[in-house]
């Protein structure tokens, strides 16, 4: 990625949509590492937000000062609408979290874990049994509930965790790294359950080193890169910011492969394929105008393919040594 700071591509008109969670110039500082160094946030209620970054990146920081659980330096945040510095109680109220560790108890069964639960959040003792039954069934691990959570395969107690998240009933949740450790299979199901929350309107604050996990889940990504964030955007508009992307055409008739070279000037040419490769930023706009071309000269391809950037890349491009500047951010809307 090129060292110049990126455009910034701006939201078409109207208002935002609430937030469910909102920052402006948040920082935090350990000694004299700068973790977050005033970075903002706008996440709508009801949707999956995911937060990328290396290791150290201050991903967890992010999720700690959010979740009430360390004070921020500086700047303001609201958290279902209650400020963040002066009604942290009114937050922890309305929130949930999921650590990067397990808070599953491996000596009480997976039911006494969800009980326990259910007394911390002060429900009664007839209240907390119901609640405890149906979050066992939805998370099917009613056949595992009265074994020590010591026996449980690591899917099984990511499960309970989250189980036991929703105990209380928030709306808005925080997953740090949920299915790191996960092997596929319990990855997916993870996918399963968060989808499921969010189409009850649950609010989703992700954290993950996995970039696949954020493309498949996230309404809106940011990368975190040296405190500050790198870039901000859908999955598809993130792609598009990275270089490399184009349309690739292919021909079987040389004549048809020799009339688009001559229309597609700017394309690039592989005449042992019969190919031609053209910029792209893998926009729809882009393929339309393409197409037209082709059409105006009465050609038409045998083959067409969009090849855009994955995560990788931005991730790669944005965090890499060859990254964007740290005090640059890109605002995909």
């Amino acid at each position: 990625m090129p060292s110049s700071v990126m455009p910034t591509i701006g939201r078409p008109g109207g208002q935002r949509p609430p937030a469910a969670i909102s920052a402006v110039g948040l920082r935090k500082s350990y000694g004299d590492k700068t973790v977050l160094d005033g970075i903002d946030l706008h996440i709508p209620a009801g949707s999956v937000f995911a937060l990328l970054g290396p290791n150290g990146a201050g991903k967890t920081t992010a999720v700690k000062i959010l979740s009430t659980l360390v004070t921020a330096d500086g700047g303001q945040a609201q958290v279902a609408g209650r400020d963040l510095a002066t009604d942290p109680q009114a937050v922890r109220a309305a929130i949930g979290v999921t650590g990067q560790f397990s808070a599953v108890d491996g000596l009480i069964t997976g039911e006494e874990n969800m009980l326990l639960m259910a007394d911390l959040h002060h429900l009664s003792k007839a209240q907390g049994r119901r609640t405890t039954a149906e979050l066992l069934e939805r998370f099917d691990l009613v056949e595992a509930a009265r074994k020590p959570a010591s026996t449980y395969s690591g899917g099984m107690k990511r499960r309970l965790d989250i189980a036991m998240t929703l105990v209380g009933g928030p709306r808005i949740i925080f997953l740090d790294e949920p299915t790191t450790g996960l092997d596929p299979r319990s990855r997916h199901n993870m996918w399963g359950i968060i989808r499921g929350l969010v189409s009850e309107g649950v609010t989703v604050f992700l954290t993950t080193q996995y970039l696949e996990e954020a493309d498949e889940l996230a309404d809106r990504i940011a990368v975190l890169h040296d405190g500050k964030l790198a870039a901000e955007g859908s999955a598809d508009e993130l792609k598009r910011i990275v270089p490399g992307g184009h349309i690739r055409l292919r021909f079987t008739d040389p004549a048809a492969y020799r009339s688009a070279a001559s229309s597609l000037g700017e394309a690039a040419r592989d005449d042992e394929a019969l190919a031609l490769q053209i910029p792209s930023d893998g926009s729809q706009r882009e393929l339309r105008a393409v197409l037209d071309r082709l059409d105006s000269a009465g050609i038409e391809a045998d083959e067409l393919t969009v090849h855009t950037p994955d995560l990788d890349d931005v991730f790669f491009a944005l965090t890499g040594p060859a990254g964007v500047p740290s005090q640059s951010k890109e605002t995909v809307r």
